[in-house]
C-alpha cells in the first residue's frame, strides 16, 4: 500500500501496471510445468554429481493433456494460447467474467469446483482479492484430479500454504511450481548467501518445508523478468 498523500507532497508519481509483461509471465508458468514434469531441476542437479541415471525422471506428453486455468486476464490469455495452440492441450477455464475470444480458441469455461477435478495441470493468473484469498484451500485441493501440478505465478496468498503442503505430501498435488508464495516479503528479493552457510531452518517454516521437497519448484517473483518486460 502507497501513501498517495505522502508521495504527492514528495513530489512522487505513484502509477499501476497491471500487465506489463502478460507473454513474460505466461512463458515463466510453462517453464515451471514443464520443468517439473520432465524433472530437469532433477536431472541438473544429479549430473553436478555425477549421476547419469534415469531412475525417477519419467514425465508425461503434455500434448493432449487438461490444463485449467483460473483467470483469463492478459497473462491467462497468453497462457491459454500457448497451451492450446503450442501444446495441443484441452484447456478448461474459470473466470467471472469469460472471454470470447478464448472461447473461439476452444477454451471451455466452467465454475472451479466441476474445473479442478478434471484437470491435469492447474494454473492461477487471477488477482489476489478478499474474495480470491485462499481460493485454493484444503477443500478445493481435495478436489483436484489425484497428481495433478500446481502452477502459481499471481500471489501467494490465492493458496492456502497448509493445505498446499498437505496436499503435496499426501500425493493429490504431484508437484507445485510457485513464483509466489504467501509470506514472501521477507524472503524475496534478499541475498541470504553472503551471510553464510545456507541455512533455510531460521526461515518462516512452511517455506522451508516447502523449498526441500523433490516435487517443488520456486522462483523468487521473477515471472516478469525479462528484457522485453523491462
Amino acid at each position: 500500500k502507497v501513501d498517495l498523500d505522502a508521495a504527492a507532497t514528495a513530489g512522487i508519481t505513484v502509477s499501476r501496471v497491471p500487465s506489463y509483461s502478460p507473454v513474460s509471465i505466461a512463458e515463466h508458468a510453462v517453464a515451471l510445468l514443464m520443468t517439473l514434469n520432465r524433472k530437469l531441476h532433477r536431472v541438473a542437479n544429479r549430473i553436478r554429481e555425477g549421476n547419469f541415471t534415469l531412475s525417477g525422471l519419467q514425465g508425461y506428453e503434455i500434448h493432449g493433456k487438461t490444463v485449467g486455468v483460473i483467470g483469463t486476464g492478459r497473462i491467462g490469455k497468453s497462457f491459454c494460447n500457448i497451451m492450446r495452440r503450442g501444446f495441443g492441450c484441452h484447456v478448461l477455464a474459470y473466470d467471472m467474467f469469460p472471454a470470447d475470444d478464448m472461447k473461439e480458441m476452444g477454451v471451455e469455461y466452467m465454475e472451479l469446483d466441476e474445473m479442478l477435478p478434471q484437470c491435469d495441470a492447474v494454473c492461477i493468473f487471477c488477482p489476489l482479492t478478499e474474495s480470491t484469498h485462499h481460493l485454493l484451500n484444503e477443500d478445493s485441493i481435495n478436489t483436484m484430479k489425484e497428481g495433478a501440478f500446481l502452477i502459481n505465478v499471481s500471489r501467494g496468498g490465492l493458496v492456502d500454504t497448509d493445505a498446499l503442503l498437505k496436499g503435496l505430501k499426501s500425493g493429490r498435488i504431484g508437484a507445485a511450481g510457485l513464483d509466489v508464495y504467501e509470506s514472501e516479503a521477507s524472503l524475496f528479493f534478499n541475498d541470504f548467501s553472503t551471510s553464510g552457510r545456507f541455512d533455510s531452518s531460521g526461515w518462516d517454516g512452511r517455506f522451508a518445508e516447502l523449498e526441500v521437497l523433490p516435487n517443488v519448484l520456486i522462483s523468487p517473483h521473477t515471472a516478469f523478468l525479462t528484457y522485453e518486460a523491462l
